[in-house]
């Protein structure tokens, strides 16, 4: 079932003449509950045409590097297989989407998208839709309810988002049935084949600062094995401990809905079959926490600035701007762990070896950043250079919204101190009061 709040035409043209139907997969690479795969195979069979899906991998995409490449490739190999059994060609070319899926447009008879929500990934869409012959249309299938339908506006906090999306639930918690494509394309389109996704790595010009990392691979699935070994293994005592950093309970899904390689609706749904007591406090992460990132992206034109904070958290900022601060450290000192701070560098270690940092360190790791930066300004610019270019899941609603709660974005002034002044503080002395946190650092190898 697709949700008619999924679908959004993005111009008004008409269906034209064409050879086929083109879904340009970008935001939703996989092949299993992908609203906007089966809307294109829907189509496709409604206009008796085949159906060609486009990947455009350009290879300068901003703050990328050879760590998410990797990882994105290892990906695309299992969405070229997948659509090979479906009898969709994969179209796979080292361009700008933007550009590259223009000529395909030229003799498809409409165009299906999947939506995105960053500003690169708006306007991407809304250039090509602009600039081609036959109609656009976008369909949502990275959240489990549509932005604009859990909300109007850009939210204050998790609690006013909550009840919103809770009612929108129970008629989007929908399983995604696959229909078969009923006609075959014919022709012939130029495309990478990438059967050894380390072999088109090292053929491409990228960013290679940040080296891949052997521990968690890409792909739909191994992001079903995780899913399942975290359901079998975690979600029972997830309520309990997926706060704790010298435990490993987190469910390593969000590299996996950073990419698309899963759907956060068939994970819903595995994990509301489970009856498990850790399931209301996952779905908590999963769906309002996670959703209320894309509601912050989608309306907050400042999404990746310190602009984009309350105006009580601007003010307390800039009235302790001022303030002595006892440490002071560059980007070099942050970015090479060498503060005087064990926890804060053992979680920095963990990010920049791993590339997935425990949560709840990377709360107190943006909070350190705040509170060790020569200004409010510079912190946050510094955390989020930091958090886009080593983690798995950078450059993603999550992590802007992530490091923006840090300096007080989703959150209640709280009482006022020096440096943070309203902005809630974390501690050293809390890491180590609640949890045994060495543990932590000798597990993240400080």
């Amino acid at each position: 079932m697709i949700q008619k709040e999924r679908i959004t035409h993005l111009n008004s043209n008409t269906i034209q003449s064409g050879k086929y139907v083109l879904y340009w997969m970008q935001a939703s690479q996989r092949s299993d509950y992908n609203h906007a795969l089966e809307y294109a195979v829907h189509m496709a069979n409604r206009y008796e045409l085949p159906l060609v899906a486009y990947f455009g991998l350009i290879t300068d995409y901003p703050e990328a590097t050879e760590r998410s490449y990797l990882f994105l490739l290892e990906g695309l190999v299992n969405v070229d297989a997948d659509l090979q059994e479906q009898n969709i060609p994969f179209v796979l070319r080292q361009e700008n989407p933007s550009i590259g899926v223009r000529e395909l447009a030229s003799d498809c008879a409409l165009m299906i998208v999947d939506g995105g929500y960053q500003r690169l990934q708006r306007d991407w869409r809304n250039k090509v839709s602009e600039s081609v012959g036959c109609p656009v249309i976008q369909v949502e299938s990275n959240v489990v309810v549509p932005v604009e339908t859990a909300s109007p506006k850009e939210e204050y906090s998790a609690g006013t988002f909550r009840p919103k999306i809770n009612r929108e639930l129970d008629r989007f918690l929908e399983p995604v049935k696959k229909t078969e494509v009923s006609f075959s394309f014919k022709g012939s389109i130029p495309s990478i084949r990438i059967r050894n996704p380390k072999k088109v790595l090292g053929e491409i010009e990228i960013d290679r600062s940040v080296r891949s990392v052997n521990w968690l691979q890409g792909g739909s699935r191994e992001a079903k094995k995780t899913l399942n070994r975290f359901i079998t293994e975690k979600l029972d005592r997830f309520g309990d401990l997926r706060n704790d950093p010298a435990e490993d309970y987190l469910s390593c899904m969000s590299p996996y809905l950073h990419f698309g390689q899963i759907s956060p609706l068939e994970i819903a749904l595995m994990v509301l079959e489970t009856g498990s007591a850790g399931t209301e406090s996952f779905l908590e992460e999963l769906i309002v926490r996670r959703e209320l990132s894309m509601n912050f992206v989608y309306y907050n034109a400042d999404y990746d600035s310190i602009k984009c904070l309350p105006n009580w958290a601007m003010t307390t900022l800039k009235q302790h701007s001022i303030d002595n601060l006892e440490y002071v450290y560059s980007l070099p000192e942050f970015e090479s762990a060498e503060t005087h701070d064990p926890y804060w560098n053992a979680a920095q270690l963990e990010m920049t070896k791993t590339g997935k940092m425990h949560g709840y360190m990377r709360m107190y790791w943006g909070k350190k950043i705040l509170e060790w930066s020569a200004s409010p300004e510079l912190g946050y610019s510094i955390a989020l250079h930091l958090n886009n270019k080593y983690e798995l899941d950078g450059r993603d609603p999550n992590g802007y919204a992530g490091i923006a709660w840090c300096f007080g974005k989703h959150d209640r002034a709280w009482g006022e101190r020096s440096i943070y002044g309203k902005v809630r503080y974390m501690s050293s002395k809390g890491l180590e009061r609640k949890f045994d946190i060495d543990r932590y650092v000798k597990r993240a190898g400080a």
